[in-house]
Parts: structure tokens; sequence; C-alpha cells
């Protein structure tokens, strides 16, 4: 019963790297662009809703009525004052900037926060549990990381496929110029596709900060666990990125399980195994 509650939680912790991956796989779709700053970003989020908690008395679920919009503007304006001036036929160029606002905002939050790690305290709800079987018990905030992540990759898929918004970003991605043809402006859709990247970020950010300790640091680790989960599901497939943070995280509860020191290590073997043996993922999109 061990290996089975291994395995279960971690499928469940894989809901929680869907989280830090489905934004970076939505960026990464529209512009062809590898956001450095992605995991400083989920981090900066966490510190928000920390702030938005002390000013407000506001449970940690219930900031992200602040902290969801906030960086979803802030998505949008360092989309169109800093990258779109950068996007073009030079992918290096754009990816400078984005390592650029990385380093800018993991010394920001050193300067306002220092070094101490935090977390946010969300009361009952971190350790309530319900026992399915013998041995066997689901933690309710796992599964509500999960369900959230299952929620939102199910709404981007909406968005994606069946809004406007959706169609200008598809269109977007597919050819620019030919989409400036069709008087979409692109430096506005990049701007909303960064914006609903940043509102996902605010979501992993606020459940990051509930289930464990942060510190200004931990931004690049976060950004390592959503890019291979991304690169295990397949690149440009929501649905494959939530199937890409589930091998993830069940490959490093299985790690656990066997050694504490081989938790992280297994994530990173199964990330290079699926990388050696199919390159574009378990679930590429089909073109």
């Amino acid at each position: 019963m061990d290996w089975v509650n291994a395995i279960v939680q971690g499928i469940l912790l894989g809901g929680l790297y869907a989280l830090f991956a489905a934004g970076l796989s939505l960026i990464f779709g529209v512009m062809r662009l590898v956001n450095i700053a992605h995991g400083d970003m989920i981090v900066a989020a966490a510190y928000l809703a920390l702030v938005v908690v002390q000013a407000t008395g506001l449970h940690p679920l219930a900031s992200a009525v602040l902290v969801v919009p906030l960086m979803a503007l802030f998505g949008y304006a360092m989309q169109r004052l800093l990258l779109n001036p950068t996007i073009g036929k030079d992918l290096l160029s754009p990816l400078l900037v984005t390592f650029g606002i990385s380093i800018i905002l993991q010394n920001g939050l050193l300067a306002g926060f220092t070094a101490d790690s935090r977390r946010l305290a969300a009361g009952s709800i971190e350790t309530a549990s319900v026992e399915i079987l013998p041995g066997l018990s689901l933690g309710v905030l796992p599964v509500m990381v999960f369900a959230a992540s299952v929620l939102i990759i199910f709404i981007l898929e909406l968005v994606f496929y069946r809004t406007p918004l959706g169609r200008a970003f598809r269109a977007t991605s597919d050819d620019q110029e030919i989409a400036q043809l069709m008087m979409l402006d692109r430096r506005h859709v990049f701007g909303m596709a960064m914006a609903l990247s940043s509102a996902m970020v605010a979501i992993a950010g606020i459940f990051l900060a509930i289930r464990t300790n942060f510190d200004p640091s931990s931004g690049p680790a976060r950004l390592l666990f959503g890019f291979e989960a991304v690169i295990i599901g397949g690149l440009g497939n929501l649905w494959g990125t939530l199937a890409g943070g589930i091998v993830l995280g069940v490959a490093q509860a299985i790690g656990a399980q066997i050694s504490p020191g081989w938790q992280i290590l297994a994530g990173h073997l199964v990330f290079f195994l699926v990388l050696a043996i199919r390159p574009r993922g378990l679930f590429p999109r089909m073109d």
C-alpha cells in the first residue's frame, strides 16, 4: 500500500507541476518564447498573495481575487513594454530580456522581503484529509490543486479553440504577417497571451505559498519543474502538459519512496529518458 500511496500522492503533486507549466506552454505555443522569468513570476505571485493576506486579512485562497488581476496586468505591461520590441526572427533577444527580468525579480524580492523563507497559513485545509482505503488518504489541499489544474487547462482549451481571442492566438502563432494583414494587432495579442499566462502564474503562486515554503531564490526550481512537465507532455499540447506534470510528480514520488535523496533526481532522470526516446514529448501536438 505504501507504493500505491506514493503513486497517488505523485499524481496529485503532478497537478501543481501542471499549474507551473500551463502558462509556460501557452506562451511557447503563441509566441515561440521560453519565458526564463516564469518561475520567478510564480514566486512573485506568492509574495504578492502574502502581502494581500497581511494587508486585508483575506484567506489565502480568497486573495486570488486581487492577485490574479494584478499579475495579469503585470504580464500585459511586461509584454508590451519589454518583450514586444524584441520579438522577431532573432530568438536570443527575448530570451535575454526574460533572463534579465528574472534577475531583477529575484533581487527585488530579496531586497523587499529578505532571504527568509515564508509560507501562507491556510488553516485546517492544509492538514485535512479523506481516507479512501486503509493506509491510503487523500489530502484536501492536494486534491484541490489537482482539480484546479484540470479546470484551468479545460478553460484554456475552451479559450484557445472556442473564442475570438483564441482564434487570434492561433492566427498570430501560425503566421504573424498574415495576422497583421487580417487587422490583428500582434502586440496586443501577445500582451493578452502573457496576461493570461500571468493569471495562471498567480494561481500557481498562491497554491505554492500554501503548500510549501518559498523564498526569493526558489523561482528557478519552479521554472525547471514546469519546463520538464511541458517537454514530457509535448510542446503545444495543454492536456499533454497535465500528463507531463503527472509523470514528473509520480517519478519524484517513487524516487522519494526508494530514498529521500532520489526524489528530485528521479524526476530529472525520467525527463532525460523521455527527451532521449521521444524528443517531441509523449503527446506532441499534431499540426
